[in-house]
């Protein structure tokens, strides 16, 4: 089957990146340590410079609320010591202005003074007295209501607006204060706005802003190489474990890794190699049971040859003789010779089974019609199913089914496949035989209703000597090799020989032999889980 293809629809280059984190463990510690690193360090950061802020603004605010005392205390010393006439009431004032806002561009800040107190008016109906380029809506409206009655200096937060000699107007964060003042010509209260911007502070968070982003960059930095360092001095081991785990997984056995030192890695080392060494030794030690156990069944299979014939022979005489023996001696030469063909068909699996041992099988293929050989098969097995019990109908579609493949062989799997539906099949139910194929593929399958498969037994149902009961009465007295080598012929082929079964709904075996010898498989045209099965899960493909 051809691999599933991870991500469809990602471009290469985003592929290979998401392929390089799924399989970089080392990848994968640097980036979650820089993540939370750059979590905490963003915390810490932001800690400092909310702290740093509130320190510079409370700073600040007390340093204005303290001038803003002094310049309104200073004025109202001024005022004490002047004269009270309504005339010099308007010059008083316009002198008091004037001298704060002296006062306020020698000192940094900005002066307004308010229409006096009671008077329904804004600051932008026009009439007060301000500093030169300074926009009126830098005082907010919040804290013009405050001083519509008398009220208590008070301050806020506000955006300091300005105009140039240019034309260029500039906004920047500030602090506006407001204070009244009883002029005593008049005997009104007037408002004072001063406003101080906050553009050193401003400069100052700035600057530790930027200490602290290029802190935290170099930081990150720092931490992203020693994780990298350490993280390669832990996945190094790993993956020098990795490939001399893939290279022992190809049969190079004498494989080890390197102990260097004496701590956890070496330790998983010297692990390593003891386990990899044992391994070696029982796939030596099986291997050679293998090879004895492949050379006793040839030896012994070539061995019985010569008294088999002898025993066939003296067997043969006794059996054309049998009519002048006595009713028991005529019983036992015919079972004789019932038990000498079974030793035979024995005798030939095993050899059968020794040359696919040893590599000896060959395919020799020709242009096969499968309907073809289901039929011979069929014809050749109909004594047996009628013993049985049993009807075998081939289900065939109008197109021949044909392949590259080893006429003898296919009807031997076919042979195999048939009688063991026909041993297992329940009596007076039918045996189904379909056929398919299409430009890539055919297919048969043999479908029974007998005794089916219990779980974990289409898994086991090709191993050599196998019987799902072996208590079980044999109609067609087989070997117990007849799948084993239905199997081996399949894999010559290239082909696939797949099982269902289920106990209760009985089994279904299918062959999948690619229509050109040597193409590979990728499906087969017929379905392996039976369309009347009511569970199509246990299945195996082999």
């Amino acid at each position: 089957m051809m691999a599933r293809r991870r991500w469809p629809g990602v471009p290469p280059g985003v592929r290979r990146a998401l392929t390089f984190w799924r399989r970089s463990i080392q990848a994968r510690v640097v980036a979650s340590t820089l993540v939370l690193s750059a979590i905490v360090i963003s915390g810490v950061g932001w800690f400092l410079l909310d702290s740093t802020k509130e320190g510079l603004l409370e700073h600040r605010v007390e340093s204005v609320l303290a001038e803003s005392d002094a310049s309104i205390e200073e004025a109202r010393d001024r005022l004490e010591a002047a004269s009270g006439t309504e005339v010099n009431a308007s010059r008083q004032q316009r002198e008091l202005a004037d001298l704060i806002i002296a006062r306020g561009e020698t000192r940094g800040f900005r002066v307004v003074l308010g229409v006096p107190t009671g008077e329904d008016a804004r600051l932008s109906d026009g009439g007060p007295e301000y500093t030169p380029g300074l926009n009126l809506v830098s005082v907010p409206d919040s804290l013009q209501e405050h001083f519509e009655e008398i009220a208590p200096t008070a301050w806020t937060y506000t955006r300091v607006a300005t105009r140039s000699a240019e034309g260029e107007v500039r906004e920047e964060p500030g602090i506006v204060v407001g204070s009244q003042v009883l002029l005593p010509s008049d005997g009104r209260t007037y408002t004072f706005y001063l406003l101080f911007p906050l553009d050193a502070e401003q400069e100052t968070l700035g600057l530790v802003t930027r200490a602290l982003l290029t802190a935290a960059v170099a930081l990150l930095v720092l931490v992203a190489g020693i994780t990298w360092l350490v993280a390669r001095q832990v996945v190094n081991p790993i993956r020098l474990a990795r490939e001399v785990a893939e290279r022992l997984a190809a049969g190079r056995l004498q494989e080890r890794l390197r102990v260097s030192g004496e701590d956890d890695l070496a330790r998983l080392a010297t692990s390593f190699n003891q386990m990899a060494s044992n391994l070696q030794r029982q796939i030596r030690q099986l291997e050679e049971l293998s090879r004895v156990q492949r050379r006793f069944v040839s030896d012994v299979s070539h061995e019985l040859r010569t008294p088999l014939t002898t025993v066939r022979m003296a067997g043969d005489v006794l059996h054309d003789a049998k009519e002048s023996f006595d009713p028991a001696t005529r019983r036992a030469a015919e079972l004789l010779q019932i038990e000498l063909d079974r030793f035979e068909v024995l005798l030939a699996d095993l050899l059968e089974i020794s040359r696919f041992d040893a590599g000896a099988a060959v395919l020799e293929a020709e242009d096969v019609n499968l309907l073809d050989v289901v039929h011979r098969v069929v014809d050749s097995t109909r004594a047996l199913a009628e013993q049985r019990g049993v009807r075998v109908v081939v289900e065939a579609p109008e197109r021949p089914c044909l392949a590259e493949a080893d006429v003898r062989r296919v009807e031997r799997i076919m042979r195999n496949l048939i009688t063991n539906a026909i041993d297992h099949a329940e009596a007076r139910r039918e045996i189904k035989v379909l056929l398919g194929c299409d430009d890539q593929a055919a297919a048969v399958a043999v479908r029974d209703y007998g005794v089916g498969l219990a779980p974990g037994e289409s898994a086991m149902v090709f191993n050599r000597f196998w019987r799902a009961d072996p208590a079980r009465a044999r109609t067609s007295g087989g070997t117990g090799l007849g799948l084993a080598i239905a199997l081996e012929d399949t894999h010559l082929h290239g082909g696939w020989l797949q099982a269902w079964g289920r106990p209760g709904q009985g089994a279904q075996f299918r062959l999948t032999l690619p229509r050109r010898a040597g193409a590979p498989l990728r499906h087969s045209p017929l379905r392996l889980v039976p369309a009347d099965a009511d569970d199509p899960v246990r299945e195996v493909a082999r």
